[in-house]
């Protein structure tokens, strides 16, 4: 992949959640030149192990051969719901960079408390390994998990996909829409976007 190709196209994927049972993903086609041309969406268990095959169905769903990468927002979701990024990138055989905002001592604690029983989550998660520190010429910090392309190049492809703050563009429109499909759905409230660690 070409990450300096004017005409690359990301698929960015981001989550609304709401409600006890299902989260929203959604998914926005932008070029580097941030024109949207295409968008999908999948459902997601709540607190399940579902994650990684709805990242993968909602791909399916599109039908494309001009996404060069998918570009995710957080890798724990929808309620400690983990998603593979070595297994996204297997499946869909494009590179994967997965982005998040914040530091964080790590999600072990948690796991452990809300599943005691969960070993394969607790593995999930610690597979998933560290996170590298970006810094984005707009000043801001995030972090990134990549598969499939090199450090340097994920921090490139979030550089050039940040207009402006610190969310690359394509994943900052399909959160928008998430949340837009779940308001219209007739969810009346929002829990607050969950542990993107």
């Amino acid at each position: 992949m070409h990450v300096a190709k004017s005409g690359l196209r990301a698929l960015g994927i981001a989550e609304s959640y709401a409600g006890r049972e299902q989260s929203t993903l959604a998914g926005v086609v932008m070029r580097k030149d941030l024109r949207i041309d295409g968008a999908a969406f999948a459902r997601v268990t709540v607190g399940g192990s579902d994650a990684t095959d709805a990242v993968v169905r909602l791909f399916t769903r599109l039908a494309r051969r001009d996404i060069n990468v998918l570009m995710i927002g957080g890798s724990v979701i929808a309620w400690y719901n983990i998603i593979d990024p070595a297994a996204v990138h297997q499946a869909t055989g494009l590179p994967v960079v997965v982005v998040t905002y914040e530091e964080s001592e790590g999600l072990d604690e948690d796991i452990r408390r809300h599943f005691p029983d969960d070993v394969e989550r607790l593995a999930a998660y610690r597979r998933l390994g560290d996170r590298l520190p970006v810094r984005l010429r707009s000043g801001y910090t995030l972090f990134v998990r990549s598969c499939g392309i090199s450090p340097e190049d994920a921090a490139r492809l979030c550089n050039d996909f940040t207009y402006e703050g610190r969310v690359p563009e394509p994943i900052r429109v399909a959160r928008l829409v998430a949340r837009g499909v779940v308001r219209s759905s007739g969810y009346v409230g929002f829990a607050p976007d969950d542990h993107d660690r």
